[in-house]
């Protein structure tokens, strides 16, 4: 039983984060992109710091470890990412984005390779970069009629992804003693901070520029309490009873809430160009984790009980 309720909650996490993207497709048709993801993450840092006091876990950082992890982690994933990747859905739907993202997991390796030598840079490796990186060229489409917005959006993105992930290399060998709910409810307050920052070092993004109306209110509530604060809840959850290659395919799960969402709120279709480069991302990850995910599977076997013989 407690399988099909960790499958429930991994199906409930990319429910809730695919359709995160349709809700900011929602919220930019009134919002500006930074001001828009700083009061996103505003929302989600206060309920997590109502949810770490009511629970009464220790909150202070107390060693060096808790405040790299903190910051770097806030600044990155947080903040930086979520900079790019708002401003990139100014150009491409959310299905788009979310297929995007998959390229965490298939850069991950690469850049972890960067700057650390015990990690080995295998040919699996190098083969799952070049299949991620032809799945941005082919969700691209570069052509003379469409080197614009379509190409913007796909940069931004694809920029996004990478902080993410650079986040998650230099965060790799940090052990912070700070539980997990209040590491998250830190992190959010350090990705709001810079995302406020952002918005007057950026032009154009101005919290002057919004237009409050209920659809953007509903879109920075939803973004904020359920996929910000609740969805992150939920991912270290999943974390912690499946352990990191399980969990990263959700990645690739996402984009069909994504779609679905766009599809059946906002109209949204989804172009042949990107299913293709899902694909490519999706073959690529697969090669540059084929080993771990071939030990995840005779781990997950021989975990698995026999069945009595009638």
């Amino acid at each position: 039983m407690s399988r099909y309720r960790t499958a429930g909650k991994y199906l409930l996490l990319a429910a809730i984060w695919g359709t995160a993207f349709m809700a900011t497709d929602v919220g930019l048709a009134d919002l500006p992109a930074v001001p828009f993801a700083a009061m996103r993450f505003d929302v989600a840092a206060v309920l997590l710091f109502a949810a770490v006091v009511a629970s009464g876990t220790e909150f202070r950082p107390q060693t060096r470890d808790d405040y790299a992890y903190v910051l770097v982690g806030g600044t990155l994933m947080i903040g930086v990412h979520h900079a790019f990747l708002f401003a990139g859905q100014q150009y491409v739907t959310g299905g788009v984005a979310a297929v995007l993202l998959g390229l965490i997991p298939v850069v991950t390796p690469a850049l972890t390779r960067l700057v650390s030598t015990d990690e080995e840079f295998t040919a699996a490796t190098a083969l799952g970069v070049v299949l991620g990186f032809a799945g941005v060229v082919v969700i691209a489409d570069p052509n003379p009629s469409n080197l614009g917005d379509s190409a913007v959006g796909v940069a931004l993105v694809f920029a996004s992804a990478l902080a993410f992930a650079l986040a998650a290399v230099l965060t790799h060998s940090r052990d912070p003693s700070l539980p997990f709910l209040a590491t998250q409810a830190w992190m959010m307050v350090v990705g709001a901070v810079v995302l406020h920052v952002a918005v007057f070092a950026l032009p154009g993004q101005s919290f002057a520029a919004a237009t409050w109306n209920p659809s953007a209110l509903a879109a920075i509530a939803y973004l904020g309490a359920v996929a910000g604060a609740g969805g992150f809840l939920l991912y270290f959850v999943l974390l912690d009873s499946l352990g990191p290659i399980e969990i990263s395919f959700i990645e690739y799960v996402i984009p069909v809430f994504a779609a679905l969402a766009g599809w059946l709120v906002l109209g949204q279709d989804v172009t042949a160009t990107t299913a293709t480069g899902f694909v490519f991302i999706l073959a690529g990850f697969l090669a540059a984790k084929y080993h771990a995910i071939r030990a995840e599977l005779r781990r997950f076997a021989d975990a698995t009980p026999s069945q009595p013989a009638d």
